[in-house]
């Protein structure tokens, strides 16, 4: 039997101590807490994802050797880790797939990611700077020593990489800079179209918001990545290079366009620069023809469907009329169901010709538009990472015509789950878009279709899969 004074003390420690369950669930809400305010931070630190790109980096004009858009990704991810990690560093390290996510390489294939940074050591560049009325020239590889290190199965790999002292400080802590959001960056097609956003994203504060005035070689180095060019012929870079980049910045960029300036001396274009425009804020009336400013997917495919490779049907779309396209498209599809006529030898060609003579069913068969300019043949890195490009926008726009067959109910809960999943971790301007336009946004909707294609088919591709693919488009 217990005392009166065990009964007291007893009641004192009630009265002092909390039970432990109430303790417990103290401990785990805190825990809960903690975790939340850290993903918050994460989800704000991904929103704001952009590097404060040197003026002078954006133009790079390689002097020897070549860029591509994806080593241009991974460069844009270096130096955001270098940024956040600082000036006083002489050697910058991360997790390798963290670099790997921020550089939007869509790849776990180190081999092919020491191909681009092996590009990137091996290319020459001129870093101009003036103080005052002195001028300073140096040359200089883009990237210094590079380590990946691999410490065996269960343990993460780390990347480990340095710049060229003479220009590490203007890189990583530059005194005027431009800021470029990665999320937006990696949204471009082109190398061309890259450099010219980052480009715009400069100029578009600036007074009359035109950009430097500099002649075709130059401007065609800066746009292709490439130190081999020695001639330019004006008709086709313009065709092939500048107004492919330019629709896909007023497709994708939400806060300006562009417009090229041509200087002529007589008849022909010497130089070249490019007027940066904001865009008007969307009306809601405005935001009912939204859909029209958006790529059209399906319409590619059926390019592609009539016998032209991918990459030559998205340039096709890139400088052609829409309306145009479609009724050429249209006309030839109806032409080849004609069982009354003889079988045409080549569709491809075909819609070339109606493009180029404008007609609507009285057109024969013949005639070609110019072929681009012969490129050098890209490696078999290159060739690859141009492949997995093709597939997830293969996958996007499959996934945006499932989409679109799906009952209202499916793609309602289809937009909730992305809203749910990935809204929280997009950059601010792409989340902005989103909330505003939802579906409509040309920016927005991108990053929704790749989403969904990831969601529909998760995993990396596999090599058969790649290579049945790739067997697919030459069929």
């Amino acid at each position: 039997m217990r005392t009166a004074l065990a009964l007291k003390v007893d009641l004192v420690a009630d009265e002092t101590e909390p039970p432990q369950a109430d303790i417990e669930t103290a401990r785990i809400s805190s825990r809960a807490l903690q975790l939340l305010a850290r993903a918050e931070e994460q989800a704000a630190a991904r929103a704001e994802q952009a590097v404060t790109k040197a003026n002078e980096a954006i133009t790079i004009r390689p002097k020897r050797g070549k860029l591509t858009l994806l080593s241009r990704r991974i460069y844009n991810a270096f130096l955001y880790h270098a940024q956040r990690l600082g000036v006083d560093n002489p050697s910058y390290t991360v997790p390798l797939s963290e670099l790997i996510d921020d550089a939007r390489f869509n790849s776990h294939n180190t081999e092919l990611l020491k191909s681009h940074i092996r590009d990137m050591q091996a290319t020459t560049i001129e870093w101009h700077t003036s103080s005052g009325g002195a001028q300073k020239w140096t040359s200089t590889q883009l990237l210094g020593v590079v380590n990946i290190h691999e410490p065996g199965r269960g343990q993460a790999c780390t990347i480990t990489w340095t710049y060229p002292e003479p220009i590490r400080e203007r890189l990583v802590k530059p005194a005027q800079y431009t800021r470029v959001l990665l999320e937006i960056s990696s949204q471009m097609r082109s190398y061309a179209a890259a450099v010219l956003y980052e480009l715009g994203a400069r100029y578009l504060t600036s007074p009359g918001g035109l950009t430097m005035r500099e002649d075709l070689l130059w401007w065609a180095s800066v746009l292709t990545g490439r130190s081999d060019i020695d001639k330019v012929e004006y008709r086709d870079f313009n065709r092939f290079t500048i107004k492919k980049a330019l629709i896909e910045i007023d497709t994708l960029c939400e806060d300006f366009r562009m417009e090229l300036i041509e200087h002529k001396r007589g008849r022909k274009v010497e130089e070249i620069q490019f007027r940066v425009i904001r865009k008007p804020q969307a009306t809601l009336a405005g935001l009912k023809d939204s859909a029209k400013n958006v790529f059209d997917l399906s319409l590619i495919e059926r390019v592609i469907a009539i016998g032209l490779k991918r990459a030559d049907a998205q340039d096709l779309y890139a400088v052609t009329d829409e309306g145009a396209l479609r009724a050429a498209i249209d006309h030839v599809e109806q032409r080849m169901k004609n069982a009354a006529l003889d079988p045409l030898k080549s569709p491809a060609a075909y819609l070339r010709d109606a493009l180029k003579k404008q007609y609507a069913g009285t057109a024969e068969e013949g005639g070609d538009t110019p072929t681009p300019p012969a490129l050098p043949r890209p490696g078999i890195a290159e060739r690859l990472q141009q492949l997995r490009e093709e597939w997830r926008f293969h996958k996007s726009a499959e996934a945006k015509a499932l989409f679109e067959e799906m009952p209202d109910a499916d793609q309602a809960a289809k937009i909730e789950a992305f809203e749910a999943e990935r809204l929280p971790d997009l950059a601010t301007p792409i989340a902005k878009a989103w909330r505003r336009d939802g579906i409509k946004s040309r920016v927005a909707a991108s990053t929704f279709f790749r989403w969904l294609a990831g969601n529909m088919w998760p995993g990396e591709v596999t090599d058969k899969e790649l290579l049945e693919f790739a067997m697919s488009r030459e069929a």
